[in-house]
């Protein structure tokens, strides 16, 4: 597909991007390109003849182009799950290759899935070479689930004849593999020569090292960065390493070269001042800047937002946080920085929106389900930001992770990967701190009126009980909340005995009615806000404020 697109760009102008349907993608591909989209999608090896039953969505308006001239026929038997039904059809193989297709040039997320079973029914069927083997096989029957980004959605109904099949799972991503129409997008801002996007971030010690990422058009192949203390004119010049972004669908913008540098030896306590630079043409960015962290334990504060989906709203929430809060030492967003974190555009929007915000100051995020979606992993989050790589053992760097500022630890975990995974890591890093303060961010919000999360509460709220985390914070359900503190579920009388938990969203949203929280101090069913803390030697305080400004949550924790 990525050389079909390239075909196309060449061939076809962009006002016809429109009226591309499966019609026009049936008379544009060449037989070789219909011949790999009929065959290499799906395949695996049988050992005796077998039947394979597809299983369609009965929603989705057009045939893949290659089921019926494949030999695949309708059946009058119908799959279900809580939310669709899929249609059965089926085909005899011999005994060697199946080879399937791909599921539409649209976009149809609940993907076809197969099962398949030895037309001879006293043969032993063995089923090798599989692709793709990221998804395992299991058996068709009720109960069973289909797609890995949906875990909960269980069949419901599966006809007698196709009880205890072999049958393959998969994710709804692989909708996008082929997807063409009413696909096209392009991005407001581009690239450029001039380095843009600006990010700092850390992925080692805040006092000694800092991550300086930006984004160049994709012929510019070489980057650096210049820097210098605040007040010297004595520059050093870092080169940066080069990670290149393939959108094959963002089509005024489809390739970009992103620049890392990491810069090492600083001294602590220090203003530097520093510059982006493409290395031919020789163009450089606007000066920015960044602190270090003190040697010693001193007062600091941090911003953390919920959602941001970028929105322009949110980049008003940003704008409004990055003027009221100056002395900042970093910022955090709670996971859905943006609403589909496939598509590069909507990055380029984060950026632009968040103006020189994160030029200036580290972002230290974590990825909610809108940064992954569709079970695709999160690729394009990870591409983007430099972060620490002390992942726990089955989790993908840089979405899981932990750093100290001062005297305060800092738990930022990817929600959306398997829970267990990060248990006892994080019982291993919350027995081995020294912090006095402990902070833990993740997507999802174990106490909330809307969706508990009852995996979270049996595995990670216990270590924090345990070990006495001050404050757990929070986005996904689209309300405020702060809890009183907590342990083992249940509302204590001190601060000293229990752990905040802390809901937020930057974006406007409004509930016609909250359900009850007896363990909340507040909720707020509409607005967005930012939430400021201050951590100190003794205190930590902490206050919401809304997009006009008006503190909305307050309260301090004395130790």
């Amino acid at each position: 597909m990525d050389g079909v697109m390239t075909r196309l760009y060449a061939e076809i102008p962009p006002e016809e991007f429109g009226s591309v349907d499966d019609s026009f993608m049936i008379s544009f591909l060449t037989d070789e390109e219909k011949h790999v989209l009929s065959t290499r999608y799906q395949y695996f090896r049988v050992n005796v003849p077998v039947t394979v039953s597809l299983m369609r969505d009965q929603a989705q308006r057009q045939l893949p182009f290659w089921l019926e001239p494949s030999g695949f026929k309708k059946t009058d038997m119908l799959v279900k799950n809580e939310e669709y039904t899929y249609e059965v059809w089926q085909k005899d193989f011999d005994e060697g290759l199946v080879e399937l297709g791909v599921n539409g040039f649209d976009k149809h997320r609940p993907v076809y899935f197969v099962s398949v079973a030895p037309r001879d029914k006293e043969a032993s069927l063995t089923v090798t070479d599989v692709y793709p083997s990221t998804y395992n096989s299991d058996t068709l029957r009720v109960g069973a689930f289909t797609y890995h980004d949906w875990s909960g959605l269980e069949l419901t109904e599966v006809p007698q004849a196709l009880q205890n099949q072999l049958y393959f799972t998969t994710v709804r991503g692989r909708a996008r593999e082929a997807h063409v129409i009413d696909a096209f997008r392009a991005t407001p801002h581009p690239s450029s020569a001039k380095p843009d996007e600006l990010l700092l971030t850390w992925s080692e010690s805040p006092k000694t090292t800092i991550n300086i990422q930006w984004r160049n058009s994709g012929d510019v192949n070489d980057g650096f960065v210049r820097y210098w203390k605040k007040g010297s004119t004595d520059t050093t010049r870092v080169h940066a390493t080069k990670l290149s972004l393939d959108d094959r669908l963002l089509y005024n913008d489809r390739y970009v070269n992103r620049f890392t540098a990491g810069l090492k030896g600083l001294q602590p306590g220090t203003s530097y001042l520093y510059q982006a630079g493409a290395g031919s043409p020789g163009v450089w960015s606007d000066v920015a800047s960044f602190t270090t962290e003190a040697e010693e334990l001193k007062p600091f504060s941090f911003v953390w937002f919920g959602d941001t989906h970028f929105f322009p709203d949110s980049g008003k929430i940003v704008s409004r946080a990055m003027r009221e809060n100056p002395d900042a030492a970093f910022y955090s967003v709670a996971g859905d920085n943006v609403s589909t974190g496939l598509y590069r555009d909507e990055w380029d929007r984060y950026f632009y929106r968040s103006g020189t915000l994160f030029a200036n100051k580290p972002l230290m995020p974590v990825p909610g389900n809108h940064d992954r979606q569709d079970g695709l992993g999160a690729k394009l989050y990870t591409d983007l930001f430099a972060l620490p790589l002390n992942n726990p053992e089955g989790v993908d760097q840089e979405l899981s992770y932990y750093f100290e500022y001062g005297d305060a630890l800092f738990i930022m975990i990817d929600a959306t990967s398997d829970v267990e995974d990060h248990t006892p890591w994080i019982d291993r890093i919350l027995s081995n701190t020294k912090a006095k303060w402990k902070f833990v961010m993740f997507h999802f919000p174990p106490y909330n009126f809307e969706e508990p999360y009852f995996d979270i509460q049996q595995e990670w709220v216990p270590l924090f009980d345990k070990y006495h985390v001050d404050m757990v914070m929070g986005g996904h359900i689209h309300y405020y909340m702060r809890s009183k503190p907590m342990n083992g579920g249940k509302v204590v009388n001190d601060y000293s005995k229990g752990t905040v938990y802390a809901i937020s969203i930057s974006i406007p949203s409004k509930h016609d009615q909250l359900g009850p929280e007896p363990y909340a101090v507040k909720q707020y069913a509409e607005g967005y806000f930012y939430q400021r803390v201050e951590v100190g030697p003794h205190e930590l305080t902490y206050k919401a404020v809304d997009s006009e400004g008006v503190v909305r949550d307050q309260f301090s924790i004395r130790k």
